[in-house]
């Protein structure tokens, strides 16, 4: 549960309730650019990932924020994402940071346009 106290569980419940109520400070938040301070706050825990519980470096730490936050921040990157994308702000050549790519399938993407003395100093070329 985050710093608000929301359970998850009470706003998938009372999801027709406080929809409107939500979309208001949404909109709000978008118009000034001010969040809710419970919103920026998180509480963070230790997560035991494996080995002796004894040792500390056997946790990670993972933070939990509220809800409704983690809501507004995905509608804000697909707010985003879907401008970027229309008004075409990175080249076809940006892998990076791009849905559906990565720095692996740069040089996969562009191996034609690859000098030859740069395919040979790859390891797996076989050029």
């Amino acid at each position: 549960m985050g710093p608000d106290g929301m359970h998850p569980r009470v706003l998938r419940e009372l999801a027709d309730v406080i929809a409107m109520l939500l979309s208001i400070i949404f909109e709000r938040s978008w118009r000034t650019g001010e969040v809710p301070e419970d919103w920026r706050k998180a509480n963070v825990t230790l997560v035991f990932k494996k080995d002796k519980k004894e040792d500390l470096g056997n946790y990670r730490p993972v933070s939990l924020t509220s809800i409704p936050g983690k809501v507004m921040k995905q509608l804000i990157l697909e707010v985003i994402s879907k401008h970027v994308e229309e008004k075409k702000v990175f080249r076809s050549g940006q892998h990076r940071f791009t849905k559906g790519k990565s720095c692996l399938t740069n040089p996969i993407q562009n191996w034609e346009e690859w000098p030859i003395h740069q395919k040979a100093a790859l390891p797996f070329s076989k050029t």
